[in-house]
C-alpha cells in the first residue's frame, strides 16, 4: 500500500462523496494534506530535478478527472482507462519519467462513476463488439487501492458488461483489495516480472519477484485471466539462465492450480536519448545499459527513435523465451515478443 508523505485535494474533488471520505480518511493518518483554493496543484517542494522527482514521487494528488474522451490503447486495448496517474514505484527506465514532468506525483480520481459512465458509453458504440479498457497505462493503479477502491468498483462494473472487457498490470501485491470481486473473467490481471537482479539494480520501492509471483497464484486460484508482462528483458551477463530461473520459480509457485489462462508479453529495453538524459539526471550513478554503439536506432510508431537491441538478438531472445515458456506452461499463450 502506498503511504505519501502528503496528500493534495484540489478544491473540486469535495464535490465528490469519495473525495470526502478520502479526506476523512488521511486526517487520521501521518501525512501532511494540503486543500487547495483551486485545481493547480500547489504544494511538492524541490530544488532540482531529482529532489522534485523523489517528492513528487511521495505526493497523492485527490483530483477530478476533467476531460472524459479516453485515449486509445493500441495494440493491447481499445481505449485507457483513467482510474489513477502515476506509480509510487521509482523504476529507472520507466517510460513515465519523461511522461509525467519534473514532479511525477500519484493522482487518484474522485469521479470513478463518471469515468466508467462513459466507458459505457464507449462500449454502446461499439456493440456488437468487445471493447477493452488498459487501466495502467500511464498508472500502477494497485498501491492506492487500499483507500480509493476503484479497481474493486471497476472490475464490478465490468463483470456485469458483456461486451466489455478490463485489464491492467501491476508491480504490486495487495491483491486481496480485489480478488474477492465478482469478475466473470471480465477482468484480466497483468504481473509486471523481472529477475531479482534487475528489481534489485532499478525498480526501487517495488516488491520481490517471488512476492509477485504469490500474488499471482492468489489471483490464478480465484479464476482471473492473469497475464505476466515480463519486461524490459535486459540481455546482459548471464541473462538467459536468470530469466530462466524466474519463469522456473513462477512454474514451481503455480503449476498445482488448475484451468489456468495465463498469458505472456515479452518487452526488450529500449530507450530514447530524451529518456536517457532524464534518467542520468534523477539516477546520476546508473548502471543501466545505455551505449547508442551497442544498440540499433529505430524509429517508434509515434514518429521519434528510439534505442533497440539488434536483430540478432531480438531474435535470440525469442527463441529463447518461446522455448522455455512452451516447455514449462503448456498451454499457454505468448501474445508477443519485441
Amino acid at each position: 500500500m502506498f503511504m505519501p508523505k502528503r496528500v493534495i485535494f484540489e478544491k473540486d474533488a469535495f464535490l465528490y462523496k469519495r473525495g470526502i471520505e478520502l479526506y476523512e480518511y488521511f486526517q487520521n493518518k501521518d501525512v501532511e494534506i494540503i486543500k487547495l483554493n483551486s485545481n493547480r496543484v500547489q504544494g511538492i517542494p524541490g530544488e532540482d530535478l531529482a529532489e522534485k522527482y523523489t517528492e513528487g514521487k511521495r505526493t497523492l494528488v485527490i483530483g477530478v478527472r476533467k476531460t472524459l474522451k479516453f485515449q486509445t490503447c493500441k495494440p493491447s486495448a481499445h481505449y485507457q482507462l483513467p482510474l489513477v496517474t502515476g506509480c509510487m514505484g521509482q523504476c529507472e527506465y520507466c517510460y513515465l519519467n519523461t511522461q509525467l514532468g519534473d514532479k511525477p506525483y500519484i493522482r487518484a480520481y474522485v469521479n470513478i462513476d463518471e469515468i466508467l459512465q462513459q466507458a459505457e458509453k464507449y462500449i454502446k458504440e461499439r456493440r456488437n463488439d468487445i471493447t477493452i479498457f488498459e487501466g495502467a497505462a500511464t498508472s500502477d493503479p494497485l498501491p492506492v487501492e487500499p483507500y480509493t477502491r476503484g479497481l474493486a468498483q471497476t472490475i464490478k462494473f465490468f463483470a456485469e458488461q458483456p461486451n466489455g472487457r478490463f485489464r491492467f498490470v501491476t508491480k504490486f501485491t495487495n491483491v486481496e483489495d480485489f480478488i474477492e470481486v465478482e469478475h466473470k473473467g471480465h477482468t484480466s490481471v497483468r504481473f509486471s516480472l523481472n529477475t531479482d537482479k534487475v528489481i534489485k539494480s532499478y525498480e526501487h520501492f517495488t516488491p520481490s519477484a517471488g512476492k509477485r509471483i504469490e500474488a499471482a497464484s492468489k489471483v490464478i486460484e480465484k479464476g482471473y485471466p492473469t497475464g505476466f508482462l515480463i519486461a524490459p528483458v535486459f540481455m546482459e551477463g548471464d541473462w538467459k539462465n536468470e530469466y530462466k530461473s524466474l519463469l522456473m520459480m513462477l512454474r514451481d509457485k503455480i503449476s498445482h492450480i488448475p484451468n489456468k489462462d495465463i498469458s505472456f508479453e515479452i518487452i526488450s529495453h529500449r530507450y530514447t536519448i530524451n529518456a536517457k538524459n532524464r534518467i542520468l539526471e534523477i539516477f546520476p550513478e546508473t548502471s543501466l545499459p545505455m551505449k547508442e554503439g551497442d544498440r540499433s536506432f529505430k524509429y517508434g510508431q509515434f514518429g521519434y527513435g528510439k534505442y533497440v537491441y539488434n536483430k540478432e538478438q531480438i531474435s535470440e531472445m525469442k527463441e529463447f523465451f518461446e522455448k522455455v515458456i512452451s516447455t514449462y506452461f503448456l498451454g499457454s499463450k505468448i501474445l508477443y515478443i519485441i
